[in-house]
Order: C-alpha cells, then sequence, then structure tokens
C-alpha cells in the first residue's frame, strides 16, 4: 500500500485469534502474486479486530438461530447474518485496498436459510476464486476459507454490496432491520417425477 504513510491502520487483534489472523492474511496473498502482502495482513488484523468488536457489540451467546430470536422480538438491536456482514464490509473498505477487491456474497437468497458473507478475492479476480468471511454461523467468530469449497453454495450480490457502501458513511444513524424469514410450519414438497 503506496500510501500507508498517509492512512496508518492499527488494530488490536484478540491474543487468542492472532495465529488465525495470520493464517488468513497467508491465504489472502496467496491468491495472486499480485496481492500486496501488508494489504493482506492489515486486511486480516482488520478482520478479527472488527469481529471481536461486534461480537461484543452484539452480546452474543446461544446459538446464532436463538440470537436471531432475540432480534426478532426487540431483544436484541443487531446481529443478523446480514449485519455482520455490513458492518465487516464497511470496516473493511476503510481500509481501501488496491490489490484485494471485496465482494458481497449470499447463500439461498430471500429464504429463512438465507445467509450472508464478505469474498475477498485478488483484484481482477472472479468472484468464486476468493476467500469468504463468515461471522453469523460461529456465532461471532471468524470462519474463512475458499467460497467455492464451502458447503454453502454463494453467490455474489454485487448491487447489495454497493446499497452497503452508499449507506456507510450515515452508519451511526440508527438502522432498522429488514424482516428476516423464520419458518412456521413445514410443508411437503412433491418431487419432480
Amino acid at each position: 500500500m503506496a500510501d500507508q504513510q498517509q492512512r496508518p491502520f492499527s488494530f488490536q487483534v484478540p491474543k487468542n485469534d492472532s495465529a488465525a489472523a495470520e493464517a488468513l492474511a497467508d491465504q489472502l496473498a496467496a491468491l495472486s502474486p499480485r496481492v500486496n502482502r501488508d494489504e493482506a495482513k492489515l486486511l486480516a488484523e482488520c478482520a478479527y479486530a472488527t469481529v471481536s468488536k461486534l461480537r461484543r457489540d452484539y452480546r452474543m451467546f446461544g446459538t446464532p438461530i436463538f440470537n436471531n430470536f432475540l432480534i426478532y422480538h426487540g431483544l436484541r438491536k443487531r446481529g443478523y447474518c446480514y449485519q455482520w456482514s455490513e458492518d465487516l464490509l464497511v470496516a473493511l473498505d476503510k481500509l481501501k485496498p488496491t490489490s484485494l477487491e471485496l465482494h458481497w456474497g449470499e447463500y439461498d437468497p430471500g429464504t429463512w436459510r438465507e445467509n450472508n458473507c464478505i469474498v475477498v478475492t485478488a483484484k481482477g479476480q472472479p468472484f468464486r476464486s476468493g476467500i469468504m468471511l463468515e461471522c453469523w454461523r460461529h456465532l461471532g467468530h471468524l470462519y474463512f476459507g475458499p467460497v467455492a469449497s464451502d458447503y454453502e453454495h454463494y453467490v455474489e450480490n454485487s448491487a447489495y454490496a454497493l446499497f452497503v457502501r452508499a449507506r456507510s458513511p450515515a452508519s451511526n444513524a440508527p438502522q432498522t432491520n429488514h424482516p428476516v424469514a423464520f419458518q412456521r410450519t413445514i410443508v411437503a414438497k412433491r418431487k419432480a417425477e
């Protein structure tokens, strides 16, 4: 990062996450020979520091679904999967990466099973070649790995990433939750014959 002197960043990575942050930096740097190693390290440290802060802010405990229940009933303000990803995207965007790109990933969009993540690729590389950063399903502990090999098959939603980025300067303003579907009944589906 050529202009790192103009934008000094420093992140407090929790001690028990430092090895994982280093492993994430290694995976990000391995995406392409053109990836700046210092930028990969900074992005990894920012991700772990941000997720640690969000875990405290969201007051996570129990299971992810139980936390969704608390939010749905107004006992918590934030902590849905899309909110984890929005907050992480906003934090990572502030780094203004030049050799890495940030993408919005979603699994099973519009259903009660929807999950969201951030996918990091080398600049100009396709979404499916990236590393996913997912915070919700491990109760606020960052999971990362190749998006192409995850058991949830994520697709890119660049329009939603633009939406999040467009409203990020107003992130201090109160934000409302968008509806999250809860399954109320189980309906048997007929198999195609």
